[in-house]
């Protein structure tokens, strides 16, 4: 017959591993042979309520353990071991003021027990981590970890490692964060199935914040489903709350069912306090869809105080800030500004918070008339968002988390727009596009495991190791750290001194209402109406499609048919576009920094820009950084990759313009041979198909004789040819994130360092594009900058011959 004892691990063990019926029949058991040993009857007891409490009861959990605790019989260690037991279950009620003070008494009553120290320390930076207090909660984890290691505790000592890194996370340091998360995952994640849903819910809120919503998302739902399956209906109401969280701006309405169903798990689990931070979240959903109720804001208020009573000072805060913005929606000023007076701005604040309270200051003053006030509350807000985005290395996770800042930018371009004001719709045309290429980048340090995936990866594994790879690679460029540095964006008067005479910049604004293009001279800085957002959808519908058919070698007359219709298509896009700033840029070259939803348009087709040199830049302010240095044109090397059918005669025909010119062909055309071409010349050609990866446009790639070559490999590169040549289909395409943050492989080159990329968003006819690279390569090698050779190369278009949408990105 088990003893006592043994009946009492069996349990423990049962309920770390979610048998909890299995355990309460082993626990109670347990009970039935303690006898009339007080020490091991309290722990029996203490188990009993941690497993009613995981299961919902968590009044029957704090009762039994207020029992236990007085009995006058306890010894000092088990008494301490109780109070602990119980300041756990007071945490997760959300009671984390009494659980404070509970871990506190039982840190006082213990010496040298390293097991219940540990515990003490990891419970009690839970409680710091409800009350916001990031670096008491730190200081918890970071002491845990010693303790729990000399008791020979492992798993609890991996469980205070993935609460240091998600300590990390609130702090914004999300590098950090995954690493210490993704180093406890081994040893937490096969614990149980529900160990291991807890290890993906925090990942999945980190995953969120860096803007990779699908990824985050998917986590949290599988996480939900585990806790579901078992009815722990508290952790699956904290899966809800957390996506709910995420979801507030893009999604109110979800966002406002998941707090709703979250709150309402919360109260059947017995932890109110928490419910309040659901029906915290479901105010702000509601606030975002437009609310303007007298009985919201009385909701608000009542919620607001709870929350600074339960310790949830930024909740409470947050929702204050709502209540403002929610006061201004209704005309009260006054109201409103006496709103936000009691919740001023907090350099210490989490910057979620932040942004919240950039957003509502600027929301009053808009109202107010008080527009420059209001832009200023926008800048602040978007110059914090930078100081964090420059903390990351990976370019996915620069573009990622610009959505934490999109309502601002929307925002304070929409001001703009509505400004009149010629410098300041420059400045927030820069705030609002390309946040990424405002951050210094930093050169990928060496990492022989990315190294070793990107090649298995080439290699053609199964769907299913394909997607682990897909997944570690990502995650292994998130680990690269920022420089920390943000250019700030160039005014109005520094670009105008720094354009020659014979260059032009227009920046091509798109808001929700209305097209407006400012054409920037040495001269003059010259506004222009462009009309409707409504005309400008109806043409780009469609058009990427057109390309791609009009690219095709079809027969007569279809041909003729489909490239008339094409170019129909882009004289209206032309006469939208290009004919009203043409006045202004007279017979200057142009560059050009267009919004976001432009990113697929083929400037160079566009009657007005035909033969004229044009580049497409990320932003004023990054374009004006490249051209600090000479371009250099010296060498040059060739890569033709397999199954495209003039791709070496391509590159041999180029090649004869270059002197000593490198050319790799057929086999020789493998991933690292290219690789260290492109490390050696200052222009690297490549014909071969191209791939764009809307999914994850780093992935995107151009075929290699041992496989893709993708945008991760770019960033691997030591150094960078200037001038980058790709006659491939759909790599100059680029996905956009959040509104005007785009990426894709042109964009990767770009981050890596190259001056120029000339490459298409659509695919391009082989026969065509020979006609024109040559002719490029021409003028290249005479010392013709890329945008001239281009505009000399390529034909406008007509129902003879396949167009050519190559155009310059720099």
């Amino acid at each position: 017959m088990l003893s006592a004892g043994e009946l009492h691990q069996r349990g423990v063990v049962a309920t770390n591993a979610g048998r909890y019926a299995t355990a309460r029949r082993l626990l109670r058991l347990a009970l039935t042979r303690v006898g009339d040993d007080p020490r091991l009857s309290a722990e029996v007891e203490s188990s009993l309520a941690h497993l009613e409490a995981e299961t919902g009861d968590s009044e029957a959990a704090l009762e039994r353990c207020g029992a236990v605790l007085d009995r006058s019989s306890l010894p000092q260690v088990t008494r301490a071991s109780v109070l602990s037991q119980r300041g756990m279950l007071l945490m997760l009620a959300g009671r984390t003021q009494e659980a404070l003070a509970d871990f506190n008494t039982a840190g006082e009553l213990l010496d040298d027990e390293d097991d219940l120290l540990g515990r003490i320390h990891l419970n009690r930076g839970g409680v710091h981590l409800r009350h916001e207090d990031l670096p008491a909660a730190e200081r918890d984890f970071a002491a845990a970890t010693p303790h729990l290691l000399r008791a020979g505790m492992p798993t609890e000592a991996a469980m205070a490692q993935h609460n240091l890194g998600y300590c990390r996370f609130l702090a914004g340091d999300l590098v950090t964060a995954l690493g210490l998360m993704d180093a406890a995952a081994p040893v937490l994640a096969p614990l149980s199935p529900v160990s291991e849903a807890v290890g993906q819910q925090d990942r999945a809120e980190a995953l969120l914040a860096a803007g990779l919503v699908g990824e985050g998302r998917r986590a949290l739902e599988a996480a939900a489903r585990a806790y579901g399956s078992r009815r722990l209906r508290r952790r699956q109401g904290e899966a809800e709350l957390s996506l709910a969280r995420a979801l507030v701006a893009a999604g109110p309405d979800e966002a406002g069912r998941l707090a709703r169903s979250s709150a309402r798990r919360f109260r059947d689990a017995g932890a109110p306090a928490m419910a309040r931070r659901a029906e915290a979240v479901r105010l702000a959903a509601e606030r975002r869809s437009g609310t303007t109720r007298t009985r919201w804001l009385t909701d608000a208020d009542e919620l607001a105080a709870a929350l600074a009573e339960d310790g949830a000072r930024w909740d409470a805060v947050v929702v204050g800030l709502h209540a403002a913005a929610v006061a201004a929606a209704r005309g009260d000023l006054v109201e409103a500004r006496e709103r936000i007076r009691r919740t001023p701005r907090r350099r210490e604040a989490p910057l979620a918070v932040r942004l919240v309270h950039a957003e509502t200051a600027a929301t009053i003053d808009e109202v107010a008339g008080r527009s420059a006030r209001a832009l200023g509350h926008l800048r602040a807000g978007l110059a914090d968002l930078h100081a964090w985005q420059s903390s990351f290395g990976s370019l996915d996770l620069q573009t990622g988390v610009a959505g934490a800042g999109v309502r601002l930018g929307v925002r304070g371009l929409a001001l703009a727009v509505e400004s009149r004001r010629p410098a300041v719709l420059l400045e927030w045309s820069e705030r609002a596009r390309m946040l990424a290429s405002r951050v210094q980048p930093v050169r990928a340090p060496e990492d022989p495991e990315l190294a070793a995936d990107l090649a298995e990866l080439r290699g053609g594994p199964s769907a299913a190791r394909e997607a682990e790879l897909r997944q570690r690679v990502r995650e292994r460029a998130w680990q690269h750290r920022g420089s920390g540095e943000v250019a700030d964006p160039v005014t109005l008067d520094a670009l105008r001194e720094a354009l020659d005479a014979d260059s032009a910049l227009v920046a091509y604004v798109v808001t929700a209402d209305a097209i407006v293009a400012l054409v920037v001279t040495p001269d003059a800085a010259t506004w222009v109406d462009l009309g409707g957002r409504a005309d400008l959808d109806a043409l780009l519908g469609g058009l990427l499609p057109d390309l791609d058919v009009a690219a095709a070698d079809l027969p007569e007359p279809m041909a003729g048919a489909v490239r008339g219709a094409l170019a129909v298509r882009l004289d209206e896009l032309a006469r939208l576009l290009v004919a009203p700033v043409l006045d202004a840029v007279g017979d200057r070259r142009v560059v050009l920094t267009p919004s976001g939803v432009l990113a697929g348009v083929p400037w160079t087709l566009l009657p007005g820009y035909v033969g004229r040199p044009v580049t497409v830049a990320q932003s004023a302010t990054s374009w004006l950084a490249r051209r600090t240095t000479p371009l250099r044109t010296a060498t040059a090397g060739f890569v033709a990759g397999p199954r495209v059918v003039r791709a070496e005669d391509e590159v041999n025909a180029a090649a004869k313009e270059w002197r000593d010119a490198r050319v790799l062909v057929g086999t020789e055309a493998t991933a690292d041979a290219v690789s260290e071409l492109a490390e050696q010349v200052d222009v690297l050609h490549v014909a071969a198909h191209g791939r764009h990866s809307a999914e994850n446009p780093l992935f995107s790639g151009l075929l290699l004789a041992d496989g893709s070559w993708f945008g991760y490999d770019v960033d691997r590169l030591r150094s960078v040819p200037d001038v980058v040549l790709l006659s491939a289909c759909e790599v100059g395409r680029s996905t956009v994130r959040w509104g005007e943050e785009l990426i894709g492989m042109s964009a990767a080159w770009l981050h890596a360092g190259a001056r120029c990329v000339i490459a298409s968003a659509a695919a391009v006819n082989d026969a065509a594009a020979y006609d024109v690279l040559v002719a490029v390569h021409q003028q290249l090698a005479a010392g013709v900058d890329p945008a001239t050779a281009l505009a000399a190369a390529v034909p406008a278009v007509s129902t003879g011959t396949a167009p050519v949408p190559l155009v310059c990105f720099g």
